[in-house]
């Protein structure tokens, strides 16, 4: 086994059609009574902890642990009924990428993501993607995005009992963020603009490679081999 694939969820594998934005919404409501518009929060590439800092401070509720566990605990519960909408999808190309991936001896796959483990759980568990990923990292490591690289190099040395050179390890996502995250663990990034972020500000950030969506299989295989 040689090479790592480190997976973001939101814009990158699945669209959730808002379904976390809503949910988060009605948490909001169910938890603390307040009711109000999130569209100002910026969600793409940002961690659950970071987005819920941001609400609290909006709505003047204390940012305390207790606070966020509530808060989570809410989202967490509203979210299977919000991912039940007809937008909710595995992006193109994903399921038959991902299940190819894992069909190969020579390569690991794994989470880097800003949901919340059970959160991230519930997300991929809808569509039967989350049997796929054995280890990652959540926004429960921390909560900037760029603090959960090591967690997740961790968690997949522990798992498969070797260490992955850093050549050949890559993060895949759709934002800047994403992008960030990788190179500060010295690895290699894909980026698909299938997220909220255009082909032309993921190439500002220059990741190893970029691609419009992840159909192309061959194409794929082709970068990280």
């Amino acid at each position: 086994m040689k090479t790592l694939l480190l997976w973001d969820i939101d814009g990158t594998l699945i669209d959730s059609g808002g379904a976390g934005m809503r949910a988060l919404a009605t948490a909001l409501k169910t938890v603390f009574g307040r009711d109000g518009s999130l569209e100002d929060i910026e969600f793409s590439g940002r961690t659950d902890r970071w987005i819920m800092r941001q609400i609290f401070a909006k709505f003047s509720i204390p940012a305390s642990e207790e606070n966020f566990i509530r808060y989570f605990d809410g989202y967490a519960h509203a979210l299977p009924g919000e991912l039940a909408n007809p937008h909710a999808r595995v992006l193109d190309g994903v399921r038959a990428l991902l299940a190819a991936a894992a069909a190969r001896d020579d390569i690991a796959q794994g989470l880097l993501t800003g949901n919340i483990r059970r959160c991230a759980e519930i997300k991929l568990g809808f569509h039967g993607l989350w049997s796929l990923f054995a280890f990652g990292a959540f926004a429960d490591d921390g909560e900037l995005r760029n603090e959960l690289g090591p967690h997740a190099l961790r968690r997949a040395q522990d798992h498969h009992g070797v260490t992955f050179p850093a050549e050949q390890i890559w993060v895949i996502g759709d934002t800047t963020h994403d992008i960030a995250c990788g190179k500060i663990i010295g690895a290699r990034t894909i980026a698909v603009a299938t997220g909220n972020y255009s082909y032309e500000a993921l190439a500002a950030a220059q990741p190893t490679a970029l691609l419009r969506d992840l159909s192309d299989h061959a194409e794929f295989f082709r970068i990280i081999d």
